[in-house]
């Protein structure tokens, strides 16, 4: 067992005060983001006799069961002259239906008509990401006026753009993976592909349309005088036309709808990644707000955060003796067989005499996690990374002792990894640390951060000093001199703009992580992930390339 009691003292208090305070802050902004278009928008949405996103979602799931939604909080302060776009006018998660775990996708259409910005084709694509990587069903909930015109460019051309969403629909149908759609709303131009390329369709009478082009651009485009209704309603698709497979009469009816068809889905083979009952940490996980400290560069013990979210507090370590800056081990997380690869923050000291700097990764903590990680993969263990990382060593000492060969190794190991990879930001994440440990760009099943998350190139006090340098010596040479009082008021205006990048939820709106969540839905997150990876049986064999020994 790791781990042991501690004591509630002034400081433990004064941590546990602050993390608290954040997190009220933070579900604050979540229940304002959870109102879409707002009170009035939602009234005028209900008055044409529709259910909202949530409400459509709500009743989808199974009763008693919770969305594990994924971007809450995209596009936040994102797109502010257009009067913002809060989720991108999408909800989007894991959503469990008869008991089988389903992708949903509902248009927000109290947001902007559910119109595209170019951050809702990023999310759209994610949920399709997620549904091919773990082979779910994915349902769609059709209630969009299309592309944002006024960012069009930015939405329509690219790999990564609107386009891309429809050849995935092509590319899941052929990989057998379900799709079902509902328009319960317009449906228009090239978003009409999404819900006619899925393997059923359904519409909803009087509310639901779908056609290439509108009664007005029909009028402008060719002459003919016609509504929308008569011109791509219900009744025209599902009884003239044959694009749509059921008629339904309203929202109600089409939900029931998916559910029925979704509980006859046939049940196919599994990874089969090792399961056993859950049992509860040893320790309260509440104490994780007092363990965290307000300072982001003052050391902590990382075990002692770990013993309050792994099962039993029991950590069959791995190396423990070797590379102390990184923790590695077998463990379980809600039942789950777990590889744990975390960053150890507290100050460690080598075999030599040496003292490390918690959050760093030197050479031969390096070395252990990517042996440890190809252990994993052989073993068929799926692998959770707890970041917490300032990143790699510098200096002469490391450069001569092969720093960048070690690191490249880690990398190799992650990039290669076949097994499933999960990634919890729980402090600092930064530069190549960040790249090591599995951040968005080495494709974690689920990535999501503590609301004490930071994601940058380094941290903010050497970023906006080194930001000064630059623009300094820029101007120097230019020929206009800089007081040390007009250099102090630059730095001061340069950490306010790199502190609100540091923001997690800068980075939450961006789609670098999933979500933002608290340290106490650690263990649901990570058990939801692994329960829907193991929906997926292929596992290709490992293979890395070229790695320095």
């Amino acid at each position: 067992m790791i781990g042991a009691e501690i004591k509630r003292d002034e400081n433990f208090k004064r941590n546990e005060a602050f993390h608290k305070t954040a997190l009220k802050l933070l579900a604050q902004k979540a229940a304002h983001v959870t109102l879409g278009g707002g009170i009035d928008a939602i009234a005028k949405h209900k008055k044409k006799g529709k259910l909202t996103a949530r409400e459509r979602i709500s009743m989808l799931i199974d009763p008693g069961t919770k969305l594990q939604e994924i971007g809450l909080f995209t596009a936040y302060g994102m797109y502010e002259e257009y009067g913002g776009a809060p989720s991108g006018g999408t909800v989007f998660g894991i959503g469990t239906v008869h008991g089988r775990d389903v992708v949903i996708v509902a248009n927000d259409a109290t947001v902007k008509a559910g119109a595209w910005f170019p951050i809702t084709a990023k999310k759209n694509l994610r949920a399709q990401e997620i549904a091919i990587e773990n082979r779910l069903p994915i349902v769609y909930l059709v209630d969009s006026a299309g592309v944002f015109l006024p960012l069009q460019s930015e939405i329509f051309p690219d790999k990564e753009h609107f386009g891309r969403i429809f050849r995935n629909n092509a590319v899941m149908s052929a990989m057998g993976i379900t799709q079902i759609a509902a328009i319960m709303g317009p449906c228009v131009a090239g978003g009409a592909y999404l819900p006619i390329m899925s393997d059923e369709a359904m519409i909803v009478d009087k509310t639901g349309s779908v056609f290439l082009a509108g009664s007005h651009l029909v009028k402008a485009a060719i002459g003919e005088d016609i509504d929308n209704e008569l011109l791509g309603g219900a009744a025209v698709h599902c009884e003239i036309s044959g694009v749509t497979d059921h008629k339904m009469a309203n929202d109600e009816a089409a939900l029931k709808k998916i559910r029925s068809i979704i509980s006859k889905i046939g049940h196919f083979p599994i990874a089969g990644f090792n399961y056993e009952k859950p049992v509860k940490p040893k320790f309260d996980p509440k104490e994780i707000y007092g363990i965290l400290p307000v300072e982001r560069n003052k050391p902590y013990d990382s075990y002692q955060v770990l013993a309050r979210i792994l099962d039993g507090s029991d950590l069959d370590e791995y190396k423990s003796g070797f590379g102390k800056t990184i923790i590695c081990g077998y463990a379980r997380i809600d039942g789950w067989a777990v590889g744990i690869v975390a960053n150890q923050r507290a100050i460690t000291k080598t075999a030599k005499g040496e003292m490390q700097v918690g959050g760093v990764i030197y050479s031969d903590s390096a070395d252990k996690a990517a042996r440890f990680i190809l252990n994993c993969n052989q073993k068929r263990i799926p692998l959770v990374f707890f970041q917490d990382v300032t990143g790699f060593m510098v200096g002469s000492r490391s450069e001569h002792g092969g720093i960048i060969k070690d690191g490249a190794k880690m990398v190799n190991a992650v990039a290669n990894s076949v097994v499933p990879k999960f990634t919890v930001i729980t402090g600092n994440s930064y530069g190549a640390g960040n790249y090591a440990m599995c951040g968005k760009a080495y494709d974690p099943r689920l990535i999501v951060g503590w609301h004490s998350a930071q994601i940058a190139v380094m941290g903010g006090k050497q970023a906006s000093e080194t930001l000064l340098a630059i623009k300094v010596q820029a101007m120097e040479k230019g020929g206009t001199h800089i007081s040390l009082e007009q250099q102090q008021q630059l730095l001061n205006e340069i950490q306010v703009r790199y502190e609100s990048e540091l923001d997690p939820i800068y980075a939450a709106a961006r789609l670098w992580v999933d979500g933002i969540i608290d340290p106490l839905e650690t263990r649901t997150v990570i058990s939801r992930g692994i329960g829907m990876a193991n929906c997926n049986p292929e596992i290709p064999d490992l293979k890395t390339g070229v790695m320095q020994v």
